[in-house]
């Protein structure tokens, strides 16, 4: 699959994206969780559904094209 996010430094897990797929995926995430913000006066429970779900797609898919995969990483020389 291809690259779309870099390793963090330090720890575990996704840094900032490294493509136009990465950057599609943040700011499609981002632009849901507005979208949340605007419903939860209205429904809470619709807007906790919508934060979980893109929180969790947002995870899976960092995960699956971040470079080197998610492994715990102690500098950027490893």
């Amino acid at each position: 699959m291809a690259e779309w996010f870099a390793p963090k430094r330090y720890g575990i897990g996704a840094g900032k994206p490294i493509s136009w797929q990465g950057w599609a995926v943040m700011i499609a995430y981002i632009v849901l969780i507005v979208i949340a913000g605007f419903v939860l006066p209205k429904s809470p429970l619709v807007s906790f559904a919508i934060l979980i779900s893109a929180t969790v797609a947002l995870l899976i898919i960092s995960g699956r094209t971040t470079r080197g995969g998610w492994r715990w990483r102690w500098d950027k020389s490893e």
